[in-house]
């Protein structure tokens, strides 16, 4: 993708998302200015839309309930005002730091997360022991430059760890990838450091209207907190929400969040999953049967019961606990449709990248699904855009689209592009 290599946005890898160009054109198309405009993302994920909003000289605002996301993106938002010079000059302190740790043996004071814990090692001892001297340095700092070290960490901690994403994460012995024994972690980090330091300068010659505020991040779900915006305020709204594929979003971001001390708690975790969107099929199985919201369009219903009807004689592996997972997805898709129309002007236009879903067998058209609720709200359906015809669904679950096909279905990713009236 794209963002890999565009400054600012190449500071975290992130498994979501779309590309930078598909928001510069979404803005290019419905914001052609020349006064700026409200842009909203609420499910901002590390900021895409909010860093392409906020250059293009538009207020941008996100929600988002995961908390490193959360202090990724803002810390993106930010860039402007990082001082660069002042982090070269930590950079180099910390190389040296790291060097004389090594050369002298010293045993770092800082600890692991105590609650981490991974079916083998997350790093090796030796990999261990320079990620908790790095840790020792940041204590020396002052706060914002202490975020940015804790970012650059962040954002490489897995490279030299014992795992990897393919995509969710897990063992790189499982994959046949070879153990990470050791690693220069000092030089990986002061790269990462030293690429945010060259982004910012970037960042500040390059963002419209220099003089206004930053963007705005809500550690919040969407559905609790849209009414903290004013009332068809927004101009544009530019989104991708969870997709119905079981992927553990946040779970796949458990070492950022307990390394970061986000986490401190299995808890913590499970709270983070009770709020994201349609919850996940291990928290909806076991139920007998979770109703749709009555306003849900009867082809939406017949599709989840189709679900519902596959393989009984599988328990909570088969159709039923799908199902409810399914209802509990499209009822979400209700919540955010209705705060969208709280959020939108007259006249404004949201646009929704979303992946269809093949459940038990079932195809189930989530971008028509998604439009159908739109219109039960008050939206038109201006068009269904499909720029991707086929893509890879490895969480998909008792059906044959790791072969290419299901029943005759194959995924793909939409764009559903709704008007408010």
């Amino acid at each position: 993708m794209a963002n890999r290599e565009a400054p600012v946005h190449r500071w975290v890898p992130w498994i979501a998302g779309f590309s930078r160009q598909f928001v510069q054109d979404a803005l290019a198309r419905h914001l052609p200015g020349p006064a700026p405009g409200v842009v909203l993302d609420p499910f901002a994920g590390v900021g895409t839309t909010l860093i392409e909003a906020d250059i293009a000289g538009h207020t941008a605002v996100g929600f988002e309930i995961n908390p490193y996301a959360v202090f990724v993106a803002r810390a993106k938002l930010g860039a402007h005002r990082l001082e660069s010079a002042r982090l070269r000059a930590s950079i180099r302190d910390f190389v040296a730091f790291m060097e004389e740790s090594e050369r002298t043996g010293r045993a770092p004071k800082a600890s692991p997360p105590a609650a981490f814990r991974t079916r083998a090692p997350f790093y090796s001892p030796a990999v261990e022991r320079k990620v908790l001297s790095a840790f020792d340095f940041m204590a020396t700092l002052d706060a914002p430059i202490a975020a940015l070290f804790r970012l650059a960490f962040a954002a490489t901690m897995v490279n030299y760890s014992n795992y990897s994403y393919e995509p969710s994460l897990g063992r790189k012995a499982s994959v046949g990838r070879p153990e990470v024994e050791d690693d220069d972690v000092a030089d990986v980090i002061a790269a990462k450091l030293s690429q945010m330091a060259d982004d910012a300068g970037w960042y500040r010659d390059t963002r419209a209207n220099p003089e206004r505020d930053d963007g705005r991040v809500f550690e919040q779900s969407f559905f609790d907190g849209y009414a903290k915006l004013a009332e068809g305020s927004v101009d544009l709204l530019v989104t991708s929400p969870p997709y119905l594929n079981n992927y553990h979003y946040n779970r796949n971001t458990r070492p950022h969040l307990y390394w970061l001390g986000f986490c401190t708690a299995p808890r913590d975790l499970k709270r983070l999953e009770t709020l994201n969107v349609g919850t996940y099929w291990q928290n909806a199985r076991d139920e007998e049967c979770i109703d749709l919201d009555p306003s849900i369009d009867e082809a939406i219903r017949e599709a989840i019961e189709a679900v519902r009807a596959r393989n009984p004689d599988k328990g909570i592996y088969g159709g039923n606990g799908w199902a409810n997972y399914a209802a509990r997805y499209f009822n979400d898709c209700a919540r955010f449709l209705d705060g969208a129309a709280w959020c939108l002007r007259p006249g404004a236009t949201a646009l929704v990248v979303i992946g269809n879903s093949i459940l038990q067998g079932v195809p189930i058209p989530t971008d028509r699904f998604l439009a159908a609720i739109a219109a039960s709200r008050g939206f038109q359906v201006a068009n269904i855009h499909v720029p991707r015809k086929a893509r890879v669904g490895s969480s998909i679950v008792q059906s044959s689209v790791r072969a290419g096909k299901a029943n005759g279905g194959a995924l793909y990713e939409s764009v559903v592009e709704l008007r408010w009236l």
